[in-house]
């Protein structure tokens, strides 16, 4: 197998971790090699993350440079904006359509751009989903992540039943429940 490249970005609090942890526990079961970078920015003020998630027969960098992401994974509208130079021609964008205001449009410095899943959406293949609509549906608005792992895993060849077997592995008993359901509501788009 080809190496594939993932970029998972988000707002700090958003769970961009735990959902890079999921698929790159889903990847290792599947016997792929798997390399995983996360990137921290003022994540406990709500900056950006982003992490990296590369794997195939054998990957040797885990940073997925500009061009070269086959799938992004973006928590937040404003964070997909900022992540499209790193698309691959032909990869996929999957998109939270929440928009969390950063600090300059908070303190009135900037306005939040407006209509970015449709500008997105003319420039690249993206499916744009409330996922915190979802995340509310299946009972934990903090499940947002595994909605959009379960929009991410219709998008590649990793069986429906590993990603469920990693998601109970992974996420605390707890919230199981919850987790579980948004992995389906997301599945189900």
């Amino acid at each position: 197998m080809s190496t594939k490249n993932i970029m998972i970005v988000g707002v700090g609090g958003q769970g961009t971790l735990l959902a890079s942890r999921i698929l790159g526990n889903a990847v290792i079961k599947e016997g792929y090699d798997v390399k995983v970078s996360e990137v921290h920015g003022m994540s406990q003020r709500g900056g950006s993350v982003v992490t990296y998630v590369k794997f195939g027969d054998k990957v040797n960098s885990p940073i997925v440079g500009k061009g070269e992401a086959d799938i992004i994974l973006a928590f937040e509208l404003l964070e997909a904006y900022r992540a499209l130079p790193y698309l691959k021609k032909g990869g996929k964008m999957i998109i939270n359509d929440q928009q969390i205001d950063p600090m300059p449009v908070i303190t009135g410095v900037v306005e939040y751009p407006a209509d970015i899943g449709n500008k997105l959406s003319a420039l690249c293949d993206c499916t744009v989903t409330d996922a915190l609509a979802l995340a509310q549906e299946a009972g934990n608005t903090k499940a947002v992540n595994v909605v959009l792992i379960g929009v991410m895993a219709k998008n590649t060849e990793i069986p429906y039943d590993v990603w469920v077997e990693t998601i109970k592995e992974t996420v605390p008993a707890r919230f199981l429940e919850a987790n579980l359901k948004a992995f389906d509501l997301g599945y189900g788009i």
